[in-house]
């Protein structure tokens, strides 16, 4: 089967028996290890198991049973999702020899929908940079360009993708780690509404289960199409919330470019962002309002930004740093509180803005993929925009509009820099309102295929 063709139609043509599983499942393997040497990506491999899986799903479609979305689909997974039997490190030394006895929920929905899992992809350590380098598994580097980063923390996942190993793979996001790898390395991304996809079996070592604010799981593909396939398994209550919730999204708000109203949002008072990826929105925006669309430059009803990336950060930095060896309070439960109420307001004054916008478009990232460094701090870091140096981290602010609100944010590449390397749009839309910014998503991507 070609190697670009959608997890979709790979799973159709199992069902139909135009191929099986086990040829998939073969013809990944073999991708992986015909390309994955220079770039280090699928660094957890389970090829033995991954095929005993292919052949019993082959098995089952010749009973008959042709059920399940992903039906022989072959896939990888981040390294910091729990698979039974397979070290899960997240990157850290000690965490080494850890090896879980039970999948991670969402794995386990993979699974019973019939994808077959080959491996788990590169991550960097606490799953806390745009790099995926650590060093238990050493360095994963951008398809498009070996001297530079394919992202993270879903760096390794964005990377097989981008090469053509996998056409689906199951990433995470908190500040973000599913959208800058897909911004980098020219594939489709989902960051989802909180909490709208569960994460039990993803989390350090040793960590009972609670979950984590602003941290969402998400999938990442090499189609808009198959993010829409995937959410449809992923999505929905675990545990004891399951037994009274069911999942009933809206649908998309529209289902033609034609009608779309666009808020257009490509500066930040917190970030830059450099010409090429002003341009390759600007001209993203063009295109789409000769569509048809309605798409607007300002818009009064925003939230305070810079105040927002403000209490984001400090969010963040108290999220990431607990649990850490040697980490110091950086706020009190008071003032943990009253992050909580602001995050609030600005909710609400999302919500107003979404009564007269269906999607905001904005850069994932402030530059297509930089080259990459071994210096760990990132207060030591700079990051050039058009030829003057700026503070690396600032580029938090990108990830951190739809991360401290909750809201869902689909990435869509849409052109490619002067150097040749990508470049991706991100789409956040309301809360729940997940259909919407994908459908805009596949959208854009007929449209620049076209």
């Amino acid at each position: 089967m070609n190697e670009l063709v959608t997890a979709g139609e790979l799973a159709d043509a199992v069902r139909t028996r135009r191929t099986s599983a086990l040829e998939l499942c073969d013809a990944a393997i073999a991708r992986i290890e015909r390309l994955d040497g220079p770039i280090n990506a699928v660094v957890v491999r389970d090829f033995e198991r991954a095929r005993e899986q292919a052949r019993a799903c082959d098995s089952r479609v010749s009973s008959g049973d042709t059920a399940g979305a992903l039906l022989g689909v072959p896939m990888t997974v981040k390294e910091s999702y729990n698979i039974a039997g397979l070290p899960t490190t997240w990157g850290l030394p000690p965490f080494r020899d850890f090896r879980p006895t039970d999948d991670a929920v969402l794995v386990k929905r993979l699974k019973a929908a019939g994808a077959i899992i080959l491996g788990k992809t590169n991550v960097p350590p606490s799953l806390g940079d745009w790099q995926s380098a650590n060093p238990i598994h050493g360095v994963t580097v951008n398809p498009h360009d070996h001297s530079r980063t394919p992202g993270g923390s879903s760096g390794g996942g964005a990377a097989a993708l981008a090469a053509g190993m996998v056409p689906l793979e199951l990433g995470s996001d908190i500040g973000g780690s599913i959208r800058v790898p897909a911004h980098f390395c020219g594939v489709f991304g989902h960051k989802p509404s909180f909490d709208l996809l569960p994460s039990r079996g993803h989390a350090p070592p040793g960590v009972d289960g609670a979950g984590v604010d602003l941290a969402v799981c998400g999938p990442m593909a090499r189609s808009a199409a198959d993010l829409e396939l995937a959410m449809g398994v992923l999505a929905g209550p675990d545990g004891d919330p399951a037994n009274g919730y069911r999942l009933d999204l809206p649908p998309p708000r529209s289902r033609a470019i034609d009608g779309l109203r666009l808020l257009l949002l490509d500066m930040h008072p917190g970030a830059r962002a450099d010409t090429p990826t002003r341009e390759a929105l600007r001209s993203l925006a063009g295109d789409l309002a000769r569509a048809g669309a309605h798409v607007e430059p300002v818009c009064t009803l925003l939230p305070n930004l810079a105040a927002s990336h403000q209490a984001y950060v400090s969010m963040l930095m108290t999220i990431t740093t607990y649990g850490a060896p040697g980490a110091r309070e950086v706020i009190s439960a008071h003032e943990w509180f009253t992050l909580l109420q602001r995050r609030e307001k600005v909710r609400r004054q999302w919500r107003a803005l979404f009564d007269e916008f269906d999607a905001v478009l904005a850069p994932a990232f402030g530059t297509a993929a930089f080259p990459l460094t071994q210096e760990a701090d990132w207060h030591k870091r700079s990051l050039s925009i058009d030829g003057e140096p700026t503070p690396f981290g600032d580029q938090l602010a990108w990830s951190g509009m739809a991360t401290f609100a909750g809201l869902p944010a689909t990435v869509a590449p849409i052109a490619t820099s002067p150097e040749g390397l990508p470049i991706g749009v991100q789409i956040i839309g309301a809360f729940l309102h997940d259909r919407t910014t994908i459908a805009i998503a596949r959208h854009i991507e007929t449209m620049r295929r076209g």
